[in-house]
């Protein structure tokens, strides 16, 4: 048996190893974040309740994106990218994002208010692009017992360039930490054709996150 005095002596000198600089302390390993869809313990079944969409869960942080868009009155064809910031909200309905991006006519940004209606399961959003258009998106967003949140917007026309515009789009939100946005677009009450297809990553610190 060691006498108490030298048990402490011993603790203290192990925990001043352990503390001395230059020691490598173990850290956390970063959380990748978790889907919406709770762990019941069992397969899930028909009858199961599909979770409201957690906006508050999902959206808030710095995504990075990429598009590539054919020409179109909204600008000439090629890729887009940039970074969206969704600020989280303080009422659980009101929210706001900012885009900063880079296209093939330049720099530009977009600024978006943002209504989310839990219960409702509808969603609108209000954008001024700093390209020379604003666009109103309202839309609803449904679910499955996958885990997989789908959110379809669509806009009524605007005019962009002396021409009316119309765009209807998908929302795929295939992860916690992805979303792929299939975008169609209506020139002049025309039919509507592919306006590209783009995917949004979560910028989540210490995570790697692969689309």
């Amino acid at each position: 048996m060691i006498p108490g005095r030298m048990w402490r002596v011993a603790t203290w000198v192990l925990l001043g190893a352990l503390l001395a600089p230059g020691t490598a302390l173990t850290q956390p390993a970063p959380q990748r974040p978790e889907g919406q869809i709770p762990d019941r313990g069992r397969p899930t079944e028909s009858g199961d309740e599909i979770p409201l969409f957690d906006y508050d869960a999902y959206f808030p942080g710095t995504w990075e994106f990429e598009w590539r868009v054919p020409e179109s009155p909204l600008g000439s064809g090629g890729m887009i990218e940039g970074t969206e910031v969704f600020e989280p909200g303080q009422d659980g309905r009101y929210y706001t994002s900012r885009i900063v991006a880079r296209g093939p006519d330049g720099e530009f940004t977009a600024d978006s208010r943002i209504i989310y209606l839990a219960e409702q399961k509808a969603f609108s959003r209000y954008e001024v692009d700093s390209r020379g258009f604003e666009l109103f998106k309202a839309g609803r967003v449904g679910g499955d017992l996958g885990g997989f949140y789908t959110v379809h917007y669509e806009t009524p026309p605007f005019d962009v360039n002396g021409q009316q515009v119309q765009l209807r789009m998908t929302t795929r939100l295939v992860s916690p930490v992805n979303y792929r946005v299939e975008s169609r677009i209506s020139i002049d009450g025309g039919p509507f054709t592919n306006y590209g297809n783009a995917w949004w990553t979560k910028n989540v610190p210490g995570v790697t996150t692969p689309r």
